[in-house]
Protein backbone atom coordinates (compact mmCIF):
# COMPACT_ATOMS: atom_id res chain seq x y z
CA UNK A 1 0.00 0.00 0.00
CA UNK A 2 1.62 3.91 -0.96
CA UNK A 3 0.78 6.21 1.61
CA UNK A 4 -1.28 9.82 -0.23
CA UNK A 5 2.12 11.20 -1.42
CA UNK A 6 3.53 8.35 -2.50
CA UNK A 7 0.34 7.57 -4.77
CA UNK A 8 -0.04 11.23 -5.67
CA UNK A 9 3.62 11.31 -6.85
CA UNK A 10 3.23 7.46 -9.20
CA UNK A 11 0.10 9.09 -10.65
CA UNK A 12 2.23 12.20 -11.41
CA UNK A 13 4.90 10.49 -13.01
CA UNK A 14 2.44 8.72 -15.36
CA UNK A 15 0.84 11.37 -16.57
CA UNK A 16 3.83 12.94 -17.36
CA UNK A 17 5.42 10.12 -18.69
CA UNK A 18 2.24 10.20 -21.14
CA UNK A 19 2.09 13.94 -21.92
CA UNK A 20 6.28 13.45 -23.17
CA UNK A 21 5.06 10.19 -25.26
CA UNK A 22 2.05 12.35 -26.78
CA UNK A 23 3.22 15.63 -26.92
CA UNK A 24 5.51 15.38 -30.39
CA UNK A 25 2.11 14.46 -31.77
CA UNK A 26 -0.30 17.62 -33.12
CA UNK A 27 -4.17 18.09 -32.33
CA UNK A 28 -6.15 17.11 -35.57
CA UNK A 29 -5.95 21.07 -36.51
CA UNK A 30 -2.09 21.27 -36.64
CA UNK A 31 -1.54 23.01 -32.94
CA UNK A 32 0.20 21.96 -30.09
CA UNK A 33 -1.96 20.57 -27.71
CA UNK A 34 -2.27 19.46 -23.56
CA UNK A 35 -3.44 16.01 -24.28
CA UNK A 36 -3.51 15.38 -20.55
CA UNK A 37 -5.69 18.53 -20.15
CA UNK A 38 -7.41 18.48 -23.24
CA UNK A 39 -9.80 22.13 -23.57
CA UNK A 40 -13.26 21.13 -25.82
CA UNK A 41 -13.55 24.81 -26.09
CA UNK A 42 -16.86 24.24 -24.85
CA UNK A 43 -18.48 24.93 -21.11
CA UNK A 44 -19.28 21.85 -19.54
CA UNK A 45 -17.83 19.31 -21.97
CA UNK A 46 -14.76 17.67 -21.03
CA UNK A 47 -12.58 14.34 -22.53
CA UNK A 48 -11.54 13.01 -19.24
CA UNK A 49 -8.23 10.41 -18.71
CA UNK A 50 -8.79 8.67 -15.82
CA UNK A 51 -6.54 5.75 -14.47
CA UNK A 52 -6.50 4.37 -10.75
CA UNK A 53 -5.84 1.30 -9.30
CA UNK A 54 -8.20 -0.99 -11.00
CA UNK A 55 -9.09 0.30 -14.09
CA UNK A 56 -8.19 3.21 -16.67
CA UNK A 57 -11.00 5.25 -18.72
CA UNK A 58 -11.47 7.85 -21.38
CA UNK A 59 -14.66 9.73 -21.17
CA UNK A 60 -16.46 12.91 -22.89
CA UNK A 61 -17.99 13.94 -19.50
CA UNK A 62 -20.93 16.61 -19.74
CA UNK A 63 -20.88 18.40 -16.49
CA UNK A 64 -24.08 21.13 -16.99
CA UNK A 65 -25.58 21.90 -13.77
CA UNK A 66 -29.08 21.41 -15.57
CA UNK A 67 -30.34 18.33 -16.13
CA UNK A 68 -32.55 18.95 -19.08
CA UNK A 69 -29.67 21.20 -20.93
CA UNK A 70 -27.38 18.63 -20.24
CA UNK A 71 -29.67 15.47 -21.65
CA UNK A 72 -30.00 18.14 -25.21
CA UNK A 73 -25.86 17.76 -25.20
CA UNK A 74 -26.47 14.07 -24.09
CA UNK A 75 -28.65 14.06 -27.28
CA UNK A 76 -26.64 15.80 -30.03
CA UNK A 77 -23.67 13.71 -29.32
CA UNK A 78 -26.15 10.53 -29.74
CA UNK A 79 -26.92 12.13 -33.68
CA UNK A 80 -22.86 11.94 -33.85
CA UNK A 81 -22.85 8.35 -31.97
CA UNK A 82 -22.27 6.52 -35.33
CA UNK A 83 -19.55 9.43 -36.30
CA UNK A 84 -17.84 9.06 -32.90
CA UNK A 85 -17.76 5.20 -33.26
CA UNK A 86 -16.30 5.18 -36.62
CA UNK A 87 -13.28 7.42 -34.99
CA UNK A 88 -12.93 5.55 -32.36
CA UNK A 89 -13.22 2.14 -34.38
CA UNK A 90 -15.10 0.55 -31.45
CA UNK A 91 -18.62 1.17 -29.69
CA UNK A 92 -18.29 3.03 -26.09
CA UNK A 93 -20.85 3.20 -23.24
CA UNK A 94 -23.21 6.05 -22.95
CA UNK A 95 -24.85 6.76 -19.37
CA UNK A 96 -27.05 9.69 -19.40
CA UNK A 97 -27.72 11.00 -15.75
CA UNK A 98 -25.52 9.58 -13.39
CA UNK A 99 -23.65 10.33 -10.54
CA UNK A 100 -19.71 11.68 -10.42
CA UNK A 101 -17.39 11.12 -7.47
CA UNK A 102 -18.50 14.15 -6.17
CA UNK A 103 -22.29 13.23 -6.13
CA UNK A 104 -22.71 15.61 -9.09
CA UNK A 105 -25.39 14.48 -12.00
CA UNK A 106 -23.45 14.19 -15.24
CA UNK A 107 -23.72 12.21 -18.23
CA UNK A 108 -20.48 10.05 -19.76
CA UNK A 109 -19.80 8.35 -22.83
CA UNK A 110 -16.71 6.46 -21.92
CA UNK A 111 -14.43 3.12 -22.82
CA UNK A 112 -12.88 1.46 -19.99
CA UNK A 113 -9.46 -0.71 -19.63
CA UNK A 114 -10.20 -3.17 -16.61
CA UNK A 115 -7.49 -4.75 -14.46
CA UNK A 116 -4.97 -2.07 -14.73
CA UNK A 117 -3.09 -0.02 -11.83
CA UNK A 118 -1.56 3.23 -12.49
CA UNK A 119 -0.03 2.05 -9.45
CA UNK A 120 2.27 -0.68 -11.51
CA UNK A 121 4.88 0.62 -13.93
CA UNK A 122 4.29 -2.78 -15.50
CA UNK A 123 1.32 -1.75 -16.56
CA UNK A 124 2.19 2.11 -17.73
CA UNK A 125 2.48 0.58 -21.33
CA UNK A 126 -0.73 -0.89 -21.22
CA UNK A 127 -2.06 2.43 -19.77
CA UNK A 128 -0.54 4.49 -22.92
CA UNK A 129 -1.61 2.38 -25.37
CA UNK A 130 -4.80 2.66 -23.93
CA UNK A 131 -5.29 6.12 -23.99
CA UNK A 132 -3.14 7.33 -26.96
CA UNK A 133 -5.33 6.14 -30.19
CA UNK A 134 -8.52 7.02 -28.32
CA UNK A 135 -7.77 10.86 -27.43
CA UNK A 136 -5.92 11.10 -31.02
CA UNK A 137 -9.14 9.84 -32.63
CA UNK A 138 -11.59 12.28 -30.34
CA UNK A 139 -9.88 15.01 -30.91
CA UNK A 140 -9.87 13.96 -34.80
CA UNK A 141 -13.80 13.94 -34.23
CA UNK A 142 -14.24 17.33 -32.12
CA UNK A 143 -12.03 18.90 -34.94
CA UNK A 144 -15.48 18.53 -36.94
CA UNK A 145 -18.22 17.39 -34.26
CA UNK A 146 -17.52 20.49 -32.27
CA UNK A 147 -19.48 23.10 -35.05
CA UNK A 148 -22.96 20.72 -34.16
CA UNK A 149 -22.76 22.25 -30.84
CA UNK A 150 -22.73 25.92 -31.51
CA UNK A 151 -26.66 26.59 -30.90
CA UNK A 152 -26.11 24.54 -27.30
CA UNK A 153 -23.31 27.19 -26.00
CA UNK A 154 -24.05 29.28 -23.53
Amino acid sequence: MYSREQASQLRQSFWTAFGQYIAPHPSADGYKINWSNYKTGLKHVYFRMQADKRSASIAIELTHPDPEIQELFFEQFEELKNLLHEYVGEPWEWDLHTTNSEGRTISRIYKELPDVSVFNQNDWPALISFFKPRIIALDEFWSGAKYSFDELKD
